[in-house]
C-alpha cells in the first residue's frame, strides 16, 4: 500500500477547474515532484491534500485511511507538515523560536501545570530547546541559533522552514518551491538538504520550477497543465514525453 493515494481529486472556484480528476500514488521514503506551467494547479493541489482547500470532489488516503476534510493541524498530527512557496517566518523572533514553534503539537499545553512551572514542563522545554538546535545544525543553520529571523539572508529563511516543518516530526513533508528566488549556491545547498531530507527516511513531496534540482532529486515526477495529470514517471520517462516537452519542458530539455 502507498503512503499517499490520491483519486479523482477535483476543485473548482466557480467556474474556473483548478485541479480536474487528478489521482497518483506516494510510496514511503521517496522524494516525489510535482511540476507544471505557471498556473497549472501545483500549489492548489498541495492545499487541497494539506487540508488548507477543500475538495470538490475525489478522495485523498493516508496510510489507507481517508485524510479527506481534516484540518491543516489535525494532519500534522498524523506526521503531514508543508512549507510554503511565499515565506511564512515569524520575523520578531529568533531563528531557534522559529523552529520550535514547529513543535507546538508536541508540548503540553496545559496552563495549571505552566502557572506552577512545573519541573517535568520546564525539563521538556529545554529538550524541545536542545532539539531545535539539532535541526538548526541539521539544516546547516547551527552559528544561527539565536540570530532574529529578520536579520537572515533569503536562502537561510527558506530552510529555517524547513527545520521548523521537521520540528513536527513528520512522516511525509511538502516543500512548495523550496529553491524559488535562491541563487545558484544557495540552490545547491538546498538541494542537498532535500535529499538528505529523504535520506533520513522521511518522503518528501516537491513542487519546483528549477528542472536541474527535479530530475536530480526526484524518484518519481507527476506534470500537471491546467489542472489535469499531464504525464507521470520516472525524470527519464518525463524528459521524453512528447506531450510534456510540448505543453512544458521545451525542446531544449
Amino acid at each position: 500500500m502507498a503512503l499517499l493515494e490520491v483519486r479523482d481529486l477535483s476543485i473548482h472556484f466557480g467556474g474556473v477547474k483548478a485541479v480536474q480528476n487528478v489521482s497518483f500514488d506516494i510510496d514511503a521514503g521517496i522524494v516525489y515532484a510535482v511540476i507544471g506551467p505557471n498556473g497549472a494547479g501545483k500549489t492548489t493541489l498541495f492545499n487541497l491534500i494539506t487540508g488548507v482547500y477543500r475538495p470538490t470532489a475525489g478522495d485523498i488516503r493516508l496510510d489507507g485511511e481517508s485524510i479527506q476534510g481534516k484540518s491543516p493541524n489535525q494532519l500534522a498530527e498524523r506526521g503531514v507538515a508543508r512549507t510554503f512557496q511565499n515565506l511564512q517566518v515569524c520575523m520578531n523572533m529568533s531563528a531557534l523560536e522559529n523552529v520550535m514553534v514547529g513543535a507546538h503539537l508536541r508540548l503540553d499545553r496545559n496552563l495549571f501545570k505552566a502557572a506552577l512551572r512545573w519541573p517535568r514542563l520546564r525539563q521538556r522545554d529545554r529538550a524541545l530547546r536542545d532539539e531545535a538546535a539539532g535541526l538548526m545544525d541539521f539544516v546547516g543553520l547551527g552559528p544561527y541559533l539565536h540570530a532574529r529571523a529578520d536579520t537572515m539572508s533569503y536562502g537561510m529563511l527558506k530552510r529555517l522552514e524547513i527545520a521548523r516543518a521537521l520540528a513536527m516530526k513528520p512522516r511525509l513533508v511538502f516543500l512548495d518551491e523550496p529553491a524559488a528566488g535562491l541563487n545558484p549556491k544557495e540552490t545547491i545547498e538546498v538541494d542537498a538538504l532535500v535529499r538528505k531530507v529523504a535520506d533520513s527516511g522521511i518522503t518528501v513531496v516537491l513542487v519546483e520550477h528549477d528542472m536541474k534540482m527535479v530530475m536530480n532529486l526526484s524518484d518519481r515526477i507527476l506534470v500537471l497543465d491546467y489542472g489535469k495529470k499531464l504525464a507521470e514517471g520516472t525524470g527519464a520517462q518525463v524528459r521524453q514525453n512528447p506531450d510534456v516537452i510540448a505543453a512544458y519542458l521545451g525542446t531544449h530539455a
